[in-house]
């Protein structure tokens, strides 16, 4: 299925629906390392169990990520297509094109992830304004128009403040991030080893010690809609 959306929400859906999606074995596909990691700490900051598989992982680190994903020790995997491929990665329940592939062939992989073995599973692909082209050459591949997946705006729309702040966090811990590794390369020849939170963001200290319990309520978000409804 597809999603029609602009493109300045597309995490706040993306956030909805790993949120309706709890529980649920989902991969992410992005176009690129740096939304890739994005993508992982905003859902982290908002209590998702999730992994990042980028190429600026060394080998050794996206088979230790993929390991989480296929001992579901975190149910929600964060890609690019350079990353995944050549991987055994598992059957997946949900697979979610948030960048639209840039070519079609790559969108029969993306999906191919899912409903292996006879298995039911689905796909949905993020279309904005600026994917027009991209979205319909991946029809003209298939040989057939997709069907829109069903969403309530105004309940995706509630939490548009969560997620924005969870995104600011984000982009704030990739900056930390970034000052680490140039850190690194100073200290590189006195021989001191960093430690590289990179490939695995964590979500601040403070919200750590709630994981499990976030992870399953998608960070209280059912629970912030109901408490909407009530005061409207």
């Amino acid at each position: 299925s597809y999603l029609f959306i602009p493109a300045k929400y597309k995490d706040v859906y993306l956030v909805s629906i790993l949120n309706d999606m709890s529980g649920k074995s989902i991969i992410v596909f992005a176009s690129t390392c740096t939304t890739t990691l994005r993508l992982a700490l905003l859902t982290r900051n908002l209590g998702f169990t999730t992994v990042p598989l980028h190429g600026q992982m060394s080998q050794t680190k996206r088979l230790g990520a993929l390991n989480k994903f296929k001992g579901k020790a975190r149910s929600i995997l964060i890609a690019t297509d350079v990353a995944s491929r050549g991987l055994d990665i598992p059957h997946v329940d949900i697979v979610i094109n948030y960048d639209i592939p840039a070519h079609s062939k790559d969108y029969i992989h993306r999906v191919g992830r899912t409903a292996r073995a006879g298995r039911s599973g689905k796909s949905i692909t993020f279309v904005t304004q600026y994917d027009i082209e991209l979205y319909q050459r991946i029809e003209f591949l298939i040989g057939k128009q997709l069907p829109q997946y069903a969403t309530q705006e105004d309940e995706v729309m509630l939490l548009l403040e969560r997620v924005n702040e969870a995104d600011r966090q984000a982009r704030i811990q990739i900056k930390e991030i970034e000052d680490e590794r140039k850190d690194h390369r100073k200290k590189r020849n006195k021989g001191e080893k960093r430690n590289d939170d990179s490939e695995e963001p964590r979500a601040p200290n403070k919200k750590r010690k709630h994981e499990s319990h976030d992870s399953e309520n998608g960070f209280g978000v059912k629970k912030h809609l109901k408490k909407k409804k009530k005061t409207k």
